[in-house]
């Protein structure tokens, strides 16, 4: 498959990027790069080679939750520059 600035210019409007026309060779030559090394992975003949979908076999290999202490409210709130009664208050983040 040919990369040309064609289709760089096809891929950049489609993934919203502006790429600079100084940028867009070395995009075209790590691109051709990348589909290369696609189609010759293409080639290889994987009959009778079972697919892998994980790396093991072992599936949700979970530990028991451990029940650990915590710190007490009033503990917690020694340090909080602003609170409102059990609350901490920080600053608004979230704009309407």
């Amino acid at each position: 498959m040919e990369v040309n600035h064609a289709l760089i210019d096809k891929l950049s409007l489609l993934a919203r990027l502006e790429i600079k026309p100084e940028e867009k060779e070395k995009l075209r030559d790590d691109l051709q790069q990348m589909i290369g090394f696609i189609e010759k992975l293409q080639e290889l003949d994987t009959r009778g080679i079972e697919p892998l979908i994980h790396l093991t076999e072992e599936i949700n290999v979970l530990r028991e939750d451990e029940l650990k202490g915590s710190v007490e409210r009033e503990t917690g709130l020694e340090n909080a520059a602003l609170r409102n009664d059990h609350f901490f208050m920080v600053p608004k983040v979230i704009k309407k």
